[in-house]
């Protein structure tokens, strides 16, 4: 079965959707919606999602998905192997907990107040302070997830998971904006081992330049 997607390569939601359908190896077939491509307000595309956002996710004849959580986890308990979002209730909680955090925090607290500000914000309505502001939080939430990889190989333990594809996705635009980071060296260490990864590099690593507002 093929799975049917809607959402532009360069929304960092679909990105977290693609690199989740790459790492599980699932055929699919995505048409660009949304930003300059533009048909998420019409009417076929909102009788799937009437929010009109992306990512929408057909699986054959089932009903659409929409919330890119509520997507990865559909295809994480449909398709993934037990490690990547485990059965067992207790071991399934230590991944969640953590995938939440990741999508409510450290996503949130990147895209719009440190990434919508750098590269969608022309440079003259850029409020360089309220960018350092919002670093310094974001700092703080990094901060945890520094901790918490000091001592293992992924987010919430020794096994790639659904965690993962939560709080790596945003990475690869935090490590290439101009911004200042501050130096963390287990964060460093785990994004390097996800550069390695061919589906982040395929569906992560996408250029952002065409979001970019120079004037």
């Amino acid at each position: 079965m093929t799975l049917t997607i809607w959402g532009r390569r360069t929304s960092s939601n679909v990105q977290a959707l693609m690199w989740c359908v790459g790492e599980l190896g699932l055929a699919h077939l995505r048409h660009d919606i949304g930003h300059v491509h533009g048909g998420n307000d019409t009417p076929e595309f909102l009788a799937m999602n009437p929010n009109g956002l992306v990512p929408v996710l057909q699986d054959g004849d089932d009903e659409p998905i929409w919330e890119t959580g509520a997507i990865l986890r559909y295809l994480a308990a449909r398709y993934g192997p037990d490690s990547f979002w485990p059965t067992d209730p207790a071991r399934r909680a230590r991944v969640d907990k953590w995938a939440e955090w990741a999508k409510l925090n450290v996503a949130l607290g990147f895209t719009g107040p440190v990434f919508w500000q750098v590269v969608r914000t022309a440079p003259s309505q850029q409020d360089p302070r309220a960018i350092a502001e919002a670093l310094a939080r974001l700092a703080c939430l990094l901060k945890i997830a520094e901790g918490q990889l000091a001592d293992r190989e992924y987010l919430a333990g020794d096994d790639f998971t659904l965690a993962d594809i939560q709080f790596g996705h945003v990475l690869y635009r935090y490590f290439d904006i101009d911004i200042a980071r501050p130096a963390w060296p287990a964060i460093e260490r785990y994004y390097a081992a996800l550069v390695r990864r061919p589906a982040f590099a395929e569906h992560v690593m996408v250029s952002y330049e065409p979001l970019r507002v120079t004037e």
